[in-house]
Formats: structure tokens, C-alpha cells, sequence
């Protein structure tokens, strides 16, 4: 199981190497840049608002069916039809109670044709993943693999020539950014339902309500986990935006700063996705998990830790170079999300491995506390420091919840805290820390420093045996390692 989640993982990272950081960094950036961070900052507020409400169209279906599929292969045909129009019932609930909400909130009629979109959007993803979720529980990784980069690809494209293409005349606008998503998702979703299709024996929709409610009371739990998690990683940029007079600006100026986190985190997620079924199908044979989930933690932490330590000490020249304005507080912002990202690394490992174990009672009481401390941190510090106040409390709020459930996974598995271990990656993180440190001083170019500092983490991850080659070559050569 190591070697099929080490070479499914590299094909899933050169994919996404290869497509998400130009979408993000090359496609995203430049939109916020043409349009400037007010318009962004609208777009922003709303795609996270969508986001929010999201769960309504699945309810925790997507991860429960991941789960199911990857114990019980053969219940994908029964699984499809029944599901599938279950999911249509949900996106006319889940449209119906975002566009109440945002009544009550009073937005606007432009941003309410922005909604309009951003909710069909938010279904067409949601219908993705799903689809995804049988080919990832059916263990066809190299196939979700490419399916997973396929919308942000043809995104690119047709962003690409309307931001740079010579026969676009007219300035950008931010609804062409969201009607360029609505086509790639279009296309993404019918090749998905192609591919699920060839492998089952569906032929017709069952509208079956026994079933949905059965279904239901399984997923719920899903639901709610999903439900809460969004809400305490999302809800930032929304109170931002309708806490303050100038919140269109600010949700902008966060999100500068929050991209640079959701692309890191990104690379994260792709460990999530394979773990989950692994670690599904391990858990009912009674296979051991102990040696699977070190080997993942220790593959994660690793850049995670050089990644994290980069940006936090070269924070105004990676804003510098990417955005053309609010460079001084998008840098203070930056400088504190991205110690963010070793808790959600963390929870992604081990988050995880309690999700596919089936302990949501426990995961959704962390994710409640997790909520409440993230909204309360946000109202008392949003008035005093605006977008920096959100970051703080992004991180107070990831921090606790990744110790929580690494505490709760060592309880439920009975993990033998190996002292050695976290005496290595003791002085790793030290040792990351004050090379990263000491570099600043020198007098180079700093992205010459920035990539000198990822080499010598590699190499200091070899040196503290965080990372083991011997390890990583016999399991590609003989499918096992000890």
C-alpha cells in the first residue's frame, strides 16, 4: 500500500505541479491585478460565501461514497443511480437557501448575478468531486489523477486568451473569470460522468426515497464535518467583507496573501485524497496503519516545514513580485497564514485517517470548537486589525485543531510516540529556521536564496532520516520496504 500511494502520489503531483501553481500564480494573480482589489475582493466575498453553503449539495456524500466504494467495490452501479438524482434534489435546495441568505444579507443585483453563476459553479464542482470519488474508491488514481487538474487546464486556456490574447479589445471583466470557470467545469464534468459511466452498469436514474433517507443518516455526519471545516477555513474573507466599511478592499488584500496559502495547501489536499480510500480499505482488512501514516507525515511535513519557513522570511518580496498593490500589509498577512499551513498539513494526515476510520463524532465536536473559537477570534479582532486579525485568528484556530486530532488519532490507534523521531524533526524544523534566517543577511538575489533554502531542506531531511531514499527505492523496486 506504500508503494501504490508513493507512485500514485508523484503522478499526482506532476500533474498538479505542472497545471495549478500557472492557474494560481500566472491565471488568478493577474485577474486580481487587471481588476484591482476591490473587484477581486467582491469576487472573493462571494466565491466564499457560495462556498459556505456548499454542503448542502452533497450533505458529506462525496467522502462517505469515496469510503463505501473503496470497501465495497461492487455497490457502484446501485451506488450511481441512486445518487445521482439525490444530487440533483440537493442543488435545488442548496441554490434556493444561498440566494435566501444572501437576501437577508442585503447584497446587491450585481452581486447577485455574480451568485447566480458562482452557485451553478459550485454545483457543477460538487458533481465533479463526486464523480471523482468513485474513481478514487474504485482505486483508479492515475485516472482521477488527470481528472483532477482537467478544469483548471481549460481554464487556463480560456482565461489565457481573454487576459492576453490580441484579438480581445475590450478591458477584463471579473464576470468573465466566473464564466470562464462555468464552461471548464461544463466540459470537466461530462468527461468525468463518461468515465464512471464506462466502468458501471448504470442505465437510469431511481428517484428512490427510502434509499436517499438511508443514504442520508450514513452521510450526514460527512455533512456536518464538511460543513464546519469550510466555515472555519472560509468564513474569514466573508466577515471581513460585511464587518467593515472598506471590507471589499480587505477580503482583497487577505486574499493576495490567502492564495499564496490555498496553493500550498493544494499539494497538502493530494495526500488527503489518496488516504482516504487506503486507509478506508486497510481499516476493514485490519491492516496495520501505523507504518502508512508515519511515511505520509513524514513526506508531508518535510516541505511543508521549508515552504512555511521561505515565505514567512522572504514575505514582502514574494508579494512584491506578484501583486501590484497593498504589498506592506498583504506581506504581514502572508508572514502569519502560512505558519497555517503546518496545522493544516497535519490535520490533512491525520484528519483524515479518523475520517476513514468512521470517528466523526469526535472530528465534528473538534471542527464545532474550531468554529466558535474562529468566529469569536474574528469579531474581536476584525474592528481593531482588519485583515491581519483575520490571520491571527486562521492560525490560532489551525493550530489547535491539528493538535486535537493528532492527540485523538494517538488515542484511538494506540501510536507509540517514537522519541527519536520527534527529536529529528525537532532539529529539522531548528535547523530550517535559522538557515532560513541567517540567509536573509546574504548578499544574493533572494530567489536565488529561496531555491538554495529548499535544496538544503531536502538535504537536512535526508540527513535527520525525515526522508529516506533506500526506503523510497525499494518500495518502487521491490513493492516493499521494512
Amino acid at each position: 500500500m506504500r508503494r501504490k500511494f508513493f507512485t500514485n502520489l508523484s503522478l499526482l503531483l506532476f500533474l498538479n505541479l505542472l497545471i495549478k501553481p500557472f492557474w494560481i500564480f500566472g491565471i488568478d494573480r493577474t485577474v486580481q491585478n487587471v481588476v484591482g482589489a476591490e473587484e477581486y475582493g467582491l469576487y472573493f466575498s462571494l466565491f466564499n460565501f457560495s462556498l459556505l453553503l456548499n454542503i448542502l449539495l452533497d450533505l458529506g456524500i462525496t467522502n462517505y461514497n469515496n469510503r463505501n466504494i473503496a470497501q465495497h467495490n461492487q455497490l457502484l452501479s446501485k451506488s450511481l443511480s441512486n445518487i445521482i438524482g439525490l444530487r440533483f434534489l440537493l442543488a435545488i435546495i442548496y441554490s434556493a437557501v444561498t440566494l435566501l441568505v444572501a437576501f437577508f444579507l442585503g447584497y446587491e443585483l450585481r452581486q447577485f448575478q455574480l451568485l447566480f453563476f458562482l452557485i451553478f459553479n459550485q454545483f457543477l464542482a460538487s458533481f465533479i468531486l463526486y464523480l471523482r470519488s468513485n474513481l478514487s474508491g474504485l482505486h483508479l488514481f492515475k485516472t482521477d489523477s488527470i481528472i483532477s487538474v482537467l478544469d483548471r487546464a481549460l481554464m487556463i486556456c480560456i482565461c489565457g486568451l481573454l487576459l492576453w490574447s490580441r484579438f480581445v479589445k475590450i478591458d477584463f471583466r471579473i464576470e468573465w473569470f466566473v464564466y470562464a470557470q462555468t464552461v471548464a467545469y461544463v466540459i470537466t464534468f461530462l468527461i468525468a460522468a463518461v468515465f464512471v459511466y464506462l466502468k458501471s452498469d448504470f442505465l437510469r436514474l431511481n428517484f428512490d426515497r427510502r434509499y436517499f433517507i438511508a443514504i442520508l443518516k450514513k452521510s450526514y455526519p460527512f455533512a456536518v464535518l464538511a460543513l464546519l471545516m469550510m466555515f472555519y477555513y472560509r468564513i474569514d474573507s466573508v466577515m471581513l467583507e460585511r464587518m467593515l466599511s472598506n471590507g471589499k478592499e480587505q477580503a482583497g488584500i487577505y486574499a493576495q496573501s490567502f492564495r499564496i496559502l490555498d496553493a500550498a495547501t493544494m499539494f497538502s489536499f493530494l495526500f488527503a485524497a489518496l488516504l482516504l480510500p487506503m486507509f478506508s480499505k486497510m481499516i476493514k482488512q485490519k491492516e496495520s496503519i501505523s507504518n502508512l501514516t508515519l511515511f505520509s507525515f513524514q513526506l508531508l511535513i518535510v516541505p511543508t516545514i521549508g515552504i512555511s519557513m521561505v515565505a514567512y522570511f522572504y514575505r514582502v518580496e514574494l508579494i512584491d513580485l506578484l501583486y501590484h498593490q497593498h504589498v506592506k500589509s498583504s506581506s504581514t498577512i502572508l508572514g502569519i497564514l502560512m505558519f497555517c499551513y503546518i496545522g493544516i498539513s497535519v490535520s490533512y494526515i491525520f484528519g483524515t485517517l479518523l475520517t476513514a476510520n468512521g470517528s466523526l463524532k469526535e472530528l465534528n465536536i473538534i471542527a464545532a470548537g474550531s468554529v466558535i473559537l474562529n468566529i469569536i477570534l474574528n469579531i474581536v479582532l476584525i474592528p481593531k486589525y482588519h485583515a491581519v486579525g483575520s490571520a491571527v485568528a486562521s492560525l490560532v484556530t489551525q493550530s489547535i485543531t491539528a493538535i486535537t486530532q493528532f492527540i485523538l488519532a494517538k488515542k484511538i490507534f494506540g501510536f507509540k510516540v517514537r522519541i527519536k523521531v520527534l527529536i529529528l524533526l525537532s532539529a529539522f524544523v531548528i535547523s530550517v529556521y535559522f538557515i532560513t534566517k541567517f540567509s536573509v543577511g546574504l548578499n544574493f538575489l533572494w530567489y536565488y536564496k529561496l531555491i538554495g533554502i529548499l535544496i538544503i531542506t531536502l538535504f537536512l531531511s535526508l540527513i535527520f532520516r525525515l526522508v529516506r531514499l533506500k526506503l523510497i527505492y525499494e518500495l518502487l523496486v521491490n513493492g516493499d520496504a521494512k
